[in-house]
Protein backbone atom coordinates (compact mmCIF):
# COMPACT_ATOMS: atom_id res chain seq x y z
CA UNK A 1 0.00 0.00 0.00
CA UNK A 2 1.31 3.43 -0.95
CA UNK A 3 1.97 5.89 1.87
CA UNK A 4 2.67 9.02 -0.13
CA UNK A 5 3.13 12.54 1.25
CA UNK A 6 -0.18 14.40 1.27
CA UNK A 7 0.89 16.57 -1.69
CA UNK A 8 0.40 13.62 -4.04
CA UNK A 9 -2.91 12.17 -5.24
CA UNK A 10 -2.28 8.62 -6.47
CA UNK A 11 -3.96 7.29 -9.60
CA UNK A 12 -3.38 3.52 -10.00
CA UNK A 13 -3.09 2.18 -13.56
CA UNK A 14 -3.24 -1.29 -15.05
CA UNK A 15 -0.38 -3.04 -16.83
CA UNK A 16 -0.16 -1.69 -20.36
CA UNK A 17 -1.32 1.82 -19.53
CA UNK A 18 1.18 4.66 -19.99
CA UNK A 19 1.74 6.65 -16.80
CA UNK A 20 3.26 9.67 -18.55
CA UNK A 21 0.47 10.06 -21.10
CA UNK A 22 -2.22 9.41 -18.52
CA UNK A 23 -0.76 12.04 -16.19
CA UNK A 24 -0.58 14.52 -19.08
CA UNK A 25 -4.27 13.88 -19.69
CA UNK A 26 -4.96 14.78 -16.06
CA UNK A 27 -2.92 17.98 -16.20
CA UNK A 28 -4.59 21.40 -15.80
CA UNK A 29 -7.15 22.43 -18.34
CA UNK A 30 -9.67 25.22 -18.68
CA UNK A 31 -12.83 24.89 -16.63
CA UNK A 32 -13.66 24.14 -12.99
CA UNK A 33 -10.87 22.36 -11.09
CA UNK A 34 -11.34 18.64 -10.51
CA UNK A 35 -9.92 16.76 -7.50
CA UNK A 36 -8.30 14.15 -9.75
CA UNK A 37 -6.45 16.69 -11.88
CA UNK A 38 -3.61 19.16 -11.61
CA UNK A 39 -0.37 19.42 -9.66
CA UNK A 40 0.40 16.45 -7.46
CA UNK A 41 -1.56 13.93 -9.52
CA UNK A 42 0.68 10.85 -9.45
CA UNK A 43 -0.03 8.02 -11.88
CA UNK A 44 1.58 4.66 -11.22
CA UNK A 45 1.36 1.29 -12.95
CA UNK A 46 0.57 -1.81 -10.92
CA UNK A 47 3.00 -4.42 -12.24
CA UNK A 48 5.23 -7.20 -10.95
CA UNK A 49 7.77 -6.58 -13.71
CA UNK A 50 8.30 -2.83 -13.58
CA UNK A 51 7.68 0.38 -11.72
CA UNK A 52 6.31 3.21 -13.86
CA UNK A 53 5.39 6.57 -12.35
CA UNK A 54 4.57 10.08 -13.56
CA UNK A 55 3.54 13.16 -11.59
CA UNK A 56 1.94 16.41 -12.75
CA UNK A 57 3.64 19.72 -11.91
CA UNK A 58 2.43 23.27 -12.51
CA UNK A 59 5.65 25.31 -12.89
CA UNK A 60 5.90 29.00 -12.09
CA UNK A 61 9.01 29.47 -14.23
CA UNK A 62 9.83 29.33 -17.97
CA UNK A 63 9.98 25.90 -19.59
CA UNK A 64 13.77 26.10 -20.05
CA UNK A 65 14.21 26.20 -16.26
CA UNK A 66 11.21 24.05 -15.35
CA UNK A 67 12.80 21.11 -17.16
CA UNK A 68 15.36 20.99 -14.35
CA UNK A 69 12.64 18.94 -12.65
CA UNK A 70 13.96 15.97 -14.62
CA UNK A 71 17.30 16.31 -12.83
CA UNK A 72 15.48 16.34 -9.50
CA UNK A 73 13.52 13.25 -10.56
CA UNK A 74 16.71 11.46 -11.64
CA UNK A 75 18.40 12.14 -8.30
CA UNK A 76 15.26 10.96 -6.50
CA UNK A 77 15.24 7.63 -8.33
CA UNK A 78 18.95 7.11 -7.72
CA UNK A 79 18.51 7.91 -4.02
CA UNK A 80 15.51 5.58 -3.79
CA UNK A 81 17.47 2.70 -5.35
CA UNK A 82 20.37 3.31 -2.98
CA UNK A 83 18.08 3.19 0.07
CA UNK A 84 16.14 0.12 -1.10
CA UNK A 85 19.09 -1.91 -2.40
CA UNK A 86 22.11 -3.75 -1.05
CA UNK A 87 24.88 -1.63 0.47
CA UNK A 88 27.45 -0.03 -1.84
CA UNK A 89 25.67 -1.06 -5.06
CA UNK A 90 26.57 1.66 -7.61
CA UNK A 91 23.69 3.67 -9.09
CA UNK A 92 24.67 5.96 -11.97
CA UNK A 93 22.89 8.23 -14.44
CA UNK A 94 23.16 8.99 -18.14
CA UNK A 95 22.42 12.33 -19.72
CA UNK A 96 19.82 10.74 -22.02
CA UNK A 97 17.77 9.80 -18.94
CA UNK A 98 19.07 6.27 -18.48
CA UNK A 99 19.51 4.89 -14.96
CA UNK A 100 22.37 2.42 -14.57
CA UNK A 101 22.54 -0.07 -11.72
CA UNK A 102 25.75 -2.04 -11.21
CA UNK A 103 26.75 -1.19 -14.84
CA UNK A 104 23.44 -2.39 -16.27
CA UNK A 105 20.62 -0.21 -17.61
CA UNK A 106 17.65 -0.62 -15.28
CA UNK A 107 15.40 2.35 -16.05
CA UNK A 108 14.97 5.76 -17.60
CA UNK A 109 13.54 9.17 -16.80
CA UNK A 110 10.62 10.57 -18.78
CA UNK A 111 9.26 14.10 -19.20
CA UNK A 112 6.51 15.85 -21.14
CA UNK A 113 5.38 19.47 -21.09
CA UNK A 114 2.51 21.54 -22.42
CA UNK A 115 3.43 23.08 -25.79
CA UNK A 116 5.12 26.46 -25.36
CA UNK A 117 8.34 28.31 -26.18
CA UNK A 118 11.36 27.77 -23.88
CA UNK A 119 10.96 31.29 -22.48
CA UNK A 120 7.27 30.84 -21.65
CA UNK A 121 5.77 29.28 -18.54
CA UNK A 122 4.12 25.95 -19.44
CA UNK A 123 0.62 25.22 -18.18
CA UNK A 124 1.90 21.88 -16.92
CA UNK A 125 4.89 19.58 -16.90
CA UNK A 126 4.88 15.84 -16.24
CA UNK A 127 7.99 14.03 -15.03
CA UNK A 128 8.49 10.41 -14.04
CA UNK A 129 10.37 7.21 -14.67
CA UNK A 130 10.30 3.55 -15.63
CA UNK A 131 12.32 0.95 -13.70
CA UNK A 132 12.59 -2.77 -14.46
CA UNK A 133 11.86 -4.88 -11.39
CA UNK A 134 12.32 -8.31 -12.96
CA UNK A 135 12.86 -9.95 -16.32
CA UNK A 136 10.01 -12.04 -17.75
CA UNK A 137 9.79 -15.70 -16.66
CA UNK A 138 12.16 -17.83 -18.70
CA UNK A 139 14.46 -14.93 -19.52
CA UNK A 140 17.94 -16.16 -20.40
CA UNK A 141 20.91 -14.41 -18.87
CA UNK A 142 22.83 -12.47 -21.52
CA UNK A 143 19.82 -12.04 -23.81
CA UNK A 144 19.83 -8.28 -23.11
CA UNK A 145 23.51 -7.38 -22.64
CA UNK A 146 24.09 -4.18 -20.73
CA UNK A 147 20.65 -4.31 -19.07
CA UNK A 148 19.56 -5.52 -15.65
CA UNK A 149 16.61 -5.65 -13.26
CA UNK A 150 16.27 -5.04 -9.54
CA UNK A 151 15.64 -8.73 -8.88
CA UNK A 152 18.98 -9.54 -10.52
CA UNK A 153 20.84 -7.16 -8.20
CA UNK A 154 19.65 -8.31 -4.80
CA UNK A 155 16.55 -6.16 -4.32
CA UNK A 156 14.68 -8.86 -2.44
CA UNK A 157 10.96 -8.20 -1.94
CA UNK A 158 11.16 -4.71 -3.49
CA UNK A 159 8.00 -4.16 -5.52
CA UNK A 160 6.60 -1.33 -7.64
CA UNK A 161 4.84 0.28 -4.69
CA UNK A 162 8.04 0.39 -2.65
CA UNK A 163 9.95 2.06 -5.50
CA UNK A 164 7.08 4.49 -6.14
CA UNK A 165 6.82 5.48 -2.50
CA UNK A 166 10.58 5.94 -2.02
CA UNK A 167 10.91 7.94 -5.25
CA UNK A 168 7.99 10.24 -4.38
CA UNK A 169 9.47 11.10 -0.99
CA UNK A 170 12.93 11.82 -2.39
CA UNK A 171 11.41 13.79 -5.27
CA UNK A 172 9.38 15.97 -2.91
CA UNK A 173 12.49 16.60 -0.80
CA UNK A 174 14.40 17.57 -3.94
CA UNK A 175 11.64 19.96 -5.04
CA UNK A 176 11.63 21.60 -1.61
CA UNK A 177 15.43 22.04 -1.76
CA UNK A 178 15.20 23.52 -5.27
CA UNK A 179 12.48 25.96 -4.25
CA UNK A 180 14.24 27.03 -1.05
CA UNK A 181 17.89 27.21 -2.16
CA UNK A 182 18.00 26.90 -5.92
CA UNK A 183 19.07 23.98 -8.13
CA UNK A 184 22.76 23.80 -7.18
CA UNK A 185 22.48 20.76 -4.89
CA UNK A 186 20.50 18.91 -7.54
CA UNK A 187 23.21 19.73 -10.08
CA UNK A 188 26.02 18.54 -7.79
CA UNK A 189 24.26 15.27 -7.03
CA UNK A 190 23.53 14.63 -10.70
CA UNK A 191 27.08 15.36 -11.82
CA UNK A 192 28.47 13.08 -9.11
CA UNK A 193 26.57 10.15 -10.67
CA UNK A 194 26.75 11.17 -14.33
CA UNK A 195 28.52 8.71 -16.61
CA UNK A 196 28.69 10.97 -19.67
CA UNK A 197 31.97 12.82 -20.30
CA UNK A 198 33.54 11.49 -17.10
CA UNK A 199 36.95 13.04 -16.48
CA UNK A 200 36.09 16.23 -18.36
CA UNK A 201 35.26 19.61 -16.89
CA UNK A 202 31.48 19.56 -16.53
CA UNK A 203 28.74 21.75 -15.15
CA UNK A 204 25.03 22.41 -15.59
CA UNK A 205 23.58 25.64 -16.93
CA UNK A 206 21.09 26.96 -14.34
CA UNK A 207 19.15 28.82 -17.03
CA UNK A 208 18.39 25.76 -19.15
CA UNK A 209 19.51 22.66 -17.24
CA UNK A 210 21.87 21.81 -20.10
CA UNK A 211 25.18 20.00 -19.60
CA UNK A 212 28.12 22.42 -19.89
CA UNK A 213 31.40 21.00 -21.18
CA UNK A 214 34.68 22.87 -21.45
CA UNK A 215 37.48 21.59 -23.67
CA UNK A 216 40.60 23.61 -24.46
CA UNK A 217 38.81 26.83 -23.52
CA UNK A 218 35.82 26.07 -25.72
CA UNK A 219 32.42 25.93 -24.00
CA UNK A 220 29.73 23.57 -25.28
CA UNK A 221 26.21 23.11 -23.91
CA UNK A 222 24.49 19.77 -24.43
CA UNK A 223 20.71 20.39 -24.22
CA UNK A 224 18.54 18.59 -21.70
Amino acid sequence: MLQLPSLFRPVPLREGQDALLTAAGLAPEEGPPAPSRGAGTLCFVRSAARAEVAVVLEPDMPLAQARIARHVAANALADALVVLGPPELPVELRWDGGVVLNQGLVGRLRMLAAPCAPGEVPDWLVVGFECRLAFPPGHESGLLPGETALAEEGYDDVDALAVTDAWARHFLSGLDEWQARGPHKAFRNLLARLLDHAGEKRGIDPATGGLVLERDGVREVVPL
